[in-house]
């Protein structure tokens, strides 16, 4: 069986009935791809350049990579290629406005190494996979804290409680492979929907604000793949 993404999950939600079935039976036949509403670097473009301007806290990455679709926008003659620039042009117009600096607990944080075997999460025998764009580690009252942003973008953006899986995943996900070292920081768990420009994390769950949707959406997936 192979491993599936969060997005994926997402897909399988949205789907009819008579979809999930073929949706599971994909993913039980280890197909080469679950088919999805978008391919996975579709948003690479915009992804990378907010991933990097949180780091900096500078939008200039931002305003490059605009400038350089844009390029490319009047560059092709393909029509679907000429809607990807578009559409990764407006999201980039939302994340300009961005301010970096509130999904981060202070400016003495350490950016850590991802590390490729730390990936994959599993969830009631379904293998997840994890991608968030930054680990990072700060001291809180002298205590070394943990805490990671996960930034998405998909067509026609998430709704909270789908947006919500992430930061859910996200939080699991340090806990698995950080707490060791570390104290889970609920607050700087933070998915980030980069259509809509909204933001979710961990605490929220933890508050009972976000209802939380991915085990019964995972068990749904097992019940028939079984």
């Amino acid at each position: 069986m192979k491993k599936i993404s969060i997005k994926d999950v997402i897909d399988f939600r949205r789907k009819s009935p008579k979809s999930k079935q073929s949706f599971a039976l994909n993913l039980k036949l280890s197909k080469e791809k679950v088919k999805t509403e978008d391919g996975g670097n579709y948003w690479i473009s915009t992804t990378s350049a907010v991933s990097e301007s949180y780091k900096i806290s500078d939008i200039q990455p931002i305003i490059d990579k605009k400038d350089i679709l844009a390029e490319k926008h009047e560059e092709t003659d393909y029509r679907l290629t000429k809607l990807m620039y578009k559409r990764n042009i407006e999201i980039l117009d939302t994340c300009e406005k961005f301010d970096f600096n509130k999904w981060k607990p202070s400016k003495e944080i350490k950016f850590l190494r991802k590390h490729k075997n730390y990936s994959i999460l599993t969830i009631n025998g379904l293998d997840i996979q994890v991608t968030p764009n930054h680990i990072f580690s700060f001291k809180k009252d002298h205590i070394e804290n943990i805490g990671a942003i996960w930034f998405i973008a998909k067509l026609d953006g998430l709704k909270k409680e789908e947006l919500g899986m992430f930061a859910d995943i996200l939080y699991r996900y340090l806990h698995l492979y950080y707490s060791e070292k570390y104290t889970i920081s609920p607050q700087y768990c933070i998915a980030v929907d980069l259509v809509n420009g909204f933001d979710i994390n961990y605490l929220q769950f933890k508050k009972g604000k976000i209802e939380k949707i991915l085990d019964s959406t995972i068990n749904e997936i097992r019940k028939l793949i079984q």
